[in-house]
């Protein structure tokens, strides 16, 4: 399953949870890492450690994704070296009726979960076709498999993240690079404090820690699976929803997430 070491692997929202925990597995089976987020400060303390520990190389590139042009110039960082594993896991979401939702917050949503994502795949994408080599996972979300009151973007861009990633993964097929879509469900990171909902319980029935979450995402993508959800409660519920009406579905989730 697991590919030869010292291959090169960018991750995006590499800083925190779910992408700090992909980090330390790259690092860990001797692949190179490339990690961006904002917050610099994390990023240098994630290096040094999986330096240290790991004795691999560690690029940290500082970028905003909300930027617009921010994936081209990640991409022209990266020339000097190619990518064989892209991870775009930067995203975020919030929490609120969308029509008194902060419009600029709305749309930096859409650039980050959906723009910056597309553009750095359509970038790094060719090279991994010319060489016949290279995964990608891209982080959607449960929330792909249904409308989402109370977090309207947010649930839409998973959904756009998860269709984008399957086909992909269709079109790529027999090429030697693949695409995985990872959904999680509730999982304990710092997504929740960013969205203005309440955190997850530990405990909780179908919440999980990032590190299962990332290890399952990272094992999907090393076997070139189209698409996985994290979490036996969570496979549950993505099968059942297909099966009802879309309202019910969205009623379903207007429940849980209305007092969140």
């Amino acid at each position: 399953m697991k590919d030869a070491p010292g291959k090169t692997a960018l991750i995006t929202g590499a800083s925190v949870g779910i992408g700090r925990d992909l980090a330390e597995l790259f690092a860990r089976d001797g692949h190179h890492l490339v990690l961006t987020a904002r917050n610099e400060g994390q990023l240098q303390e994630l290096a040094a450690k999986l330096r240290d520990q790991y004795h691999v190389n560690v690029e940290v590139i500082v970028q905003d994704l909300s930027v617009a042009g921010a994936s081209q110039q990640i991409f022209e960082r990266l020339q000097s070296k190619p990518i064989d594993y892209v991870v775009n896991n930067a995203g975020f979401g919030s929490h609120g009726l969308f029509a008194g939702a902060e419009l600029q917050s709305q749309l930096a949503m859409l650039q980050v979960n959906i723009v910056a994502l597309t553009h750095l795949t359509r970038l790094l994408l060719p090279g991994m076709l010319a060489r016949k080599s290279g995964r990608i996972l891209n982080v959607a979300s449960l929330a792909a498999f249904l409308p989402g009151p109370y977090m309207a973007v947010y649930y839409a861009t998973k959904a756009y993240v998860l269709s984008f990633s399957e086909a992909l993964s269709s079109e790529t097929a027999g090429s030697g690079v693949t695409v995985t879509a990872l959904c999680p469900g509730a999982t304990r990171t710092e997504f929740q404090k960013r969205a203005g909902i309440g955190e997850v319980p530990r405990g909780k029935g179908n919440a999980a820690d990032s590190m299962e979450v990332a290890r399952i995402g990272y094992e999907a993508m090393m076997r070139g699976r189209p698409s996985v959800v994290a979490g036996l409660a969570n496979k549950l519920s993505a099968f059942a929803i297909r099966f009802m009406p879309r309202s019910t579905a969205a009623a379903i989730a207007k429940g849980r997430n209305k007092n969140r």
